[in-house]
């Protein structure tokens, strides 16, 4: 299944609410929510308290992305809060599988994202125990930036990882995405795309439409 997850990074803030029930209405499955902690990245960003207000918004799912330096300590409270999907950078957890668990444990589906520079071999013991992997196509910690070329190879790799071994996962992608690129980035292996700056700079309502047109004449 191809999926849409806007990122609430690029959106008005002083109209948030608004902002994300515009990207549902027009289709949207999944809001993308960008928690940052000002050590594993430069920027912060909000916690559970802006995700719980949010929740009443929406019925979307909600994947919360985690650029915090050992994310394990917040999962049963993000998962409170209202998380669907709790994605963990494996560069930030010194123990990853074990708070995968934690993930799964609190209810939640676990998901891994890593950086532009880090291989994707390095989640190759970790292959079975996520159910999303999120491939980093900017440099985490900021909105707005280009998409990073290499990063297209990295989703080749980690598709044929998985098909090695039987497995199935959601390969999701954040960074750059536009509807230029979604129909590049789909055919690389990804289902899951996150757009921020393409969805909330604009009318959100036909934005997302775009994209999602474009989505789906990758799938033809």
């Amino acid at each position: 299944m191809r999926v849409l997850a806007p990122s609430i990074l690029a959106a008005d803030f002083t109209r948030l609410g608004e902002e994300v029930r515009a990207a549902d209405l027009a289709g949207a499955q999944y809001i993308h929510l960008d928690v940052m902690d000002g050590a594993f990245v430069p920027s912060i960003t909000f916690g559970m308290p802006v995700i719980e207000r949010l929740r009443a918004c929406t019925d979307r799912v909600f994947d919360v992305h985690m650029m915090v330096e050992e994310p394990g300590r917040y999962v049963k409270e993000m998962r409170k809060a209202g998380a669907d999907i709790i994605c963990v950078h494996a560069e930030a957890c010194r123990h990853l599988d074990r708070t995968l668990n934690q993930i799964r444990e609190c209810g939640a589906r676990p998901a891994v994202a890593v950086n532009p520079a880090t291989p994707v071999e390095s989640l190759s013991c970790i292959l079975g125990e996520a159910d999303m992997f999120l491939i980093m196509s900017v440099n985490p910690g900021f909105g707005g930036q280009r998409f990073i070329p290499y990063t297209l190879e990295k989703i080749r790799r980690l598709r044929r990882m998985l098909d090695e071994q039987g497995l199935f996962a959601d390969i999701e992608v954040d960074g750059g995405v536009s509807a230029a690129n979604a129909k590049e980035i789909l055919a690389a292996g990804a289902n899951v795309l996150v757009a921020g700056s393409a969805v909330f700079h604009g009318d959100v309502r036909a934005n997302v439409r775009r994209l999602l047109a474009a989505m789906e004449e990758q799938a033809e």
